[in-house]
């Protein structure tokens, strides 16, 4: 078992993109919402016409926790960390992990930029505070 994420044909430029550093969201053309996670119709109007776009890599946190045990790999060799939802800047909620951040400095509504860190194959979204 691996809970390292696997592309396929419909994720494939996701992953692509996220391994180039870009974030991409799946956007509504009938209702122009993105939305995440990746499907391929929009989940606010019903619309099969969605598309790829890049987001900006911007948002804030929303809420979390810290992890403190998990036994399943990869997990449990990164405890302490960071479990989040964040807000994207394109209004779709994430949940990732928040890095490079102490516990006490994490508040609701902090700005976050997204980062990449490798996993197996690809390049999983992370974020961590937004640097002056």
């Amino acid at each position: 078992m691996t809970a390292t994420p696997e592309a396929d044909a419909f994720t494939r430029a996701y992953w692509d993109a996220a391994a180039e550093g870009t974030l991409l969201l799946r956007h509504c053309l009938a209702c122009d919402r993105a939305h995440h996670y990746p499907r391929e119709f929009c989940p606010h109007c019903w619309s099969e016409t969605v598309q790829w776009r890049p987001a900006s890599g911007c948002a804030t946190l929303y809420t979390w926790s810290v992890v403190h045990r998990n036994d399943l790999p990869p997990f449990g060799e990164r405890v302490p960390y960071v479990a989040a939802v964040v807000d994207l800047a394109e209004g779709p909620r994430m949940m990732t992990e928040v890095v490079d951040c102490p516990e006490e400095r994490l508040r609701v509504g902090m700005d976050l930029d997204v980062a990449f860190r490798a996993e197996g194959d690809v390049q999983v979204p992370v974020f961590r505070p937004r640097r002056p």
